[in-house]
């Protein structure tokens, strides 16, 4: 079982000042990356966003996820001896369950030259990362596409009780983005990314449609976080009968959070999971949302995913503390994913290994083989 983390904000972290501790002691740069590997983790996950800026310039933040950072990180990474996962999105922001939105300029197209677009991006990206000597591991093509991807194109269309269409144009998109990576990566190996990961019936249907339609990978990635994604025996169930399909399974998306209370103080909602809203997940809390809450989780987590011989599990942004300027969304970035009115902060802090004032957490050492 390979041990992954997502990282893909560090370089905007370090660029607002951001510090962090061992035990009192300031880390150098970057040297939280080595303790990483001093765990055992070998592998970096980096998301990459098409174009994520507006027309007048102005930075979507949450990483700015272009491929300029993501050539920079890699080669971080690489210095310091981890394999790249390639997380394309195919927008210019984030991609998941609630919106797939196209790329600016991909709207308004025919279907086939979406695809056109799917494949030429794909191998544009990969030319350019193979020009830069980036050693791509595994990529990953969409992100968390339980519902289908660059909406409306790909979009799976749910049917009351029925089985969901759409499939057959899905398994387009995905192809023309595997085909371009299979030309310049032939040896990395492709993930396919859903979330709802106790939902045993979506996962069958998904898997056994895109198998049916002829879509050639090698991985099934599950997000799991339990506010959403059920127990630990929903989740194993899940990934028991996903084995089925002859594929490895790996946990693309890990969290836990260690605190509900907020970093700004007196505020309570500006996380995504904090106080007031935790209830309202139906969540069955196994684990007290605490430091010793969430080193606990970890550590029953990693020994359950390799007793259940998952392949690979990669923990979801772990050094993303608060800063300035650090926010999940500018107001241009929520503008073109019409999320606009909501804070642009850092809603995440709570779920990383490190506190809010970069102390690492007991959870950091839990996190390895």
């Amino acid at each position: 079982m390979i041990l992954g983390i997502d990282t893909s904000t560090i370089l905007e972290e370090y660029n607002s000042g951001a510090k962090y501790y061992d035990n009192g002691r300031l880390l150098e740069k970057f040297e939280a990356l080595d303790m990483f590997r001093r765990n055992g983790v070998t592998h970096m996950r980096i998301r990459l966003w098409n174009n994520p800026y507006d027309e007048e310039g102005n930075k979507y933040l949450g990483g700015t996820c272009d491929l300029d950072n993501f050539i920079k990180l890699s080669k971080i990474a690489m210095e310091r001896g981890y394999k790249i996962l390639l997380d394309l999105h195919y927008s210019d922001f984030w991609a998941d369950p609630g919106k797939q939105t196209p790329p600016k300029g991909w709207e308004n197209l025919a279907f086939l030259d979406v695809c056109d677009k799917v494949y030429n991006y794909t191998l544009d990206v990969l030319k350019v990362s193979k020009e830069n000597n980036i050693d791509i591991d595994l990529v990953q093509i969409g992100n968390e596409i339980t519902n289908g991807m660059i909406w409306p194109y790909g979009r799976l269309i749910e049917d009351g009780d029925n089985p969901r269409t759409g499939y057959d144009k899905l398994a387009k998109l995905l192809k023309e983005g595997i085909k371009a990576t299979r030309e310049v990566y032939p040896n990395s190996k492709i993930i396919l990314h859903l979330e709802r990961s106790y939902d045993q019936a979506i996962y069958n249907e998904f898997f056994t449609n895109i198998i049916e339609e002829g879509v050639d990978f090698d991985i099934i990635g599950a997000s799991y976080y339990p506010y959403w994604h059920g127990t630990f025996k929903q989740f194993f169930d899940n990934m028991e009968m996903c084995k089925g399909f002859n594929k490895e399974i790996m946990v693309m998306e890990l969290g836990y959070a260690f605190t509900l209370e907020d970093y700004i103080k007196n505020q309570n909602g500006g996380l995504v999971v904090c106080e007031s809203n935790v209830k309202d997940f139906g969540f069955i809390e196994e684990y007290p949302l605490s430091v010793s809450g969430q080193e606990k989780f970890i550590e029953d987590f990693l020994a359950l995913a390799k007793e259940r011989s998952l392949d690979g599990v990669f923990y979801w942004e772990p050094l993303w503390i608060p800063g300035k300027d650090i926010c999940w969304a500018s107001k241009a970035g929520q503008k073109y994913i019409g999320e606009e009115g909501k804070p642009t902060r850092n809603e995440w802090a709570n779920q990383c290994l490190f506190d809010y004032d970069g102390n690492k957490l007991p959870s950091f050492d839990k996190f390895k083989l």
